[in-house]
């Protein structure tokens, strides 16, 4: 079989005991199924493997396995291991072919075309159906323009979640209470201006580093959705959560563009309507899961206030100059895109 690309090391080892290189297609002769080439494919996540973007990777890897009959499969890599734990690294993996196939955070994405933040702006979206409505439509044609000048194929979204606040140190219900709070946030300007403007200190740290920096109180806490700070053991290590929903967060599936191209069309059709199916999969999930895990973190001992309107218009007063700054910069294509 003729090789098409260089891939890490980790995954060739992989690739050759499979018998197949990423990225390589098949002959006839090597067909399993006649309805589709015989290839190998990686996807690469930031999540452990039980966080969101690593359960739809598996389920996605689960649907391509069962619908091409063994033909085409997906290995799936949690942890960003393709990049050593680096997310801004995976990132760059998918954009130059070093990860065929990828799940990541817009806020992520970031690190290579900061555009693709814009939906993360505080208060853009006020439901989970509201944010699905948009990104399925304007939204995401949006993300495919961006992401197609860095060499990236937009393939679909599903929920990272509506962010909410832990911390170690105090309850945090109006905007004086966040306050010197060391938070760690990715590295998005969303995130950092927005927790500059309330008095906080926002860090920028891999999300491998997260539980250990909390544990040994190098920060105070973190801001992620209910089933990312559950599947992190966040749970563990915080004693105060805010659920506020300031902020929405996708994570996109994508798919490095040479690597797309060479695939044959059905393949090709295979691949979209696994990856579709496996973003409702996860959006599904993720929405049935939030209100059990709240009730969970409760009964563990976690004090959580869920703020009411009055409460949330009183940070909202505080961060108008933010988001207005941050609506000129992102330009009037992207706010339109996201019906700001």
């Amino acid at each position: 079989m003729t090789r098409r690309k260089r891939i890490p090391g980790v995954l060739l080892s992989l690739t050759v005991a499979a018998g197949c290189l990423t990225g390589c297609s098949s002959t006839a002769s090597d067909t399993v199924n006649s309805n589709y080439q015989t290839i190998n494919l990686s996807m690469a996540v930031n999540g452990t493997d039980t966080q969101i973007d690593s359960l739809v990777a598996k389920h996605f890897s689960e649907l391509v396995e069962e619908k091409s009959g063994g033909a085409v499969t997906i290995d799936v890599f949690p942890n960003d291991t393709l990049a050593g734990g680096n997310s801004t690294k995976g990132v760059e993996y998918i954009a130059t072919g070093g990860s065929d196939l990828g799940a990541y955070a817009t806020s992520v994405l970031a690190n290579i075309e900061p555009k693709m933040s814009v939906a993360t702006i505080p208060w853009t979206f006020k439901s989970y159906e509201e944010a699905k409505e948009v990104i399925d439509t304007t939204g995401g044609e949006y993300y495919a323009g961006l992401l197609a000048d860095k060499g990236i194929t937009y393939l679909g979204s599903f929920h990272n979640g509506f962010r909410q606040l832990t911390n170690s140190r105090r309850a945090v219900t109006k905007p004086e209470d966040l306050k010197g709070l060391k938070i760690r946030v990715p590295g998005s300007e969303v995130y950092m201006n927005f927790f500059n403007a309330l008095g906080a200190n926002p860090t920028a740290m891999s999300w491998s580093e997260v539980f250990t920096a909390i544990q040994q109180g190098t920060i105070d806490g973190q801001e992620n959705g209910c089933s990312i700070t559950k599947s992190a053991k966040m749970d563990e290590v915080q004693d105060y959560m805010t659920i506020w929903n300031y902020s929405y967060e996708s994570d996109l599936f994508l798919a490095n563009t040479k690597v797309w191209d060479r695939l044959e069309d059905n393949t090709k059709d295979l691949l979209q309507e696994c990856a579709a199916e496996a973003c409702e999969w996860g959006r599904d999930k993720l929405e049935e899961e939030e209100e059990e895990l709240i009730k969970e973190f409760q009964e563990e001992g976690i004090q959580v206030d869920i703020l009411t309107d009055d409460q949330i218009g009183l940070f909202q007063n505080e961060i108008t100059d933010v988001i207005e700054n941050l609506k000129s910069e992102y330009g009037e294509e992207a706010c339109t895109a996201f019906g700001m």
